[in-house]
């Protein structure tokens, strides 16, 4: 995969991925009958936000990095 579409890929995650992940993890929060102690919601909210991370965690990693085509081009 090249540079850009590494890059684009990445900002589609965050701008259209994520919102949708967010809905998600909301809704299975709310699943639970009784709401659960703050503490423990909060657990749940945290490990949900890491989880989303861990798989893609290459793809943004990569972008991060400068763009490895660039130097072979001002040569």
């Amino acid at each position: 995969m090249t540079f850009k579409a590494r890059k684009r890929l990445a900002i589609a995650v965050l701008v259209i991925g994520l919102p949708i992940y967010i809905v998600v993890a909301v809704n299975l929060v709310g699943l639970f009958e009784n709401r659960p102690p703050i503490l423990v919601e909060l657990a749940i909210y945290i490990g949900l936000g890491v989880a989303w991370m861990l798989p893609l965690r290459k793809l943004f990693l990569g972008v991060a990095r400068p763009d490895p085509d660039e130097n072979d081009k001002a040569e």
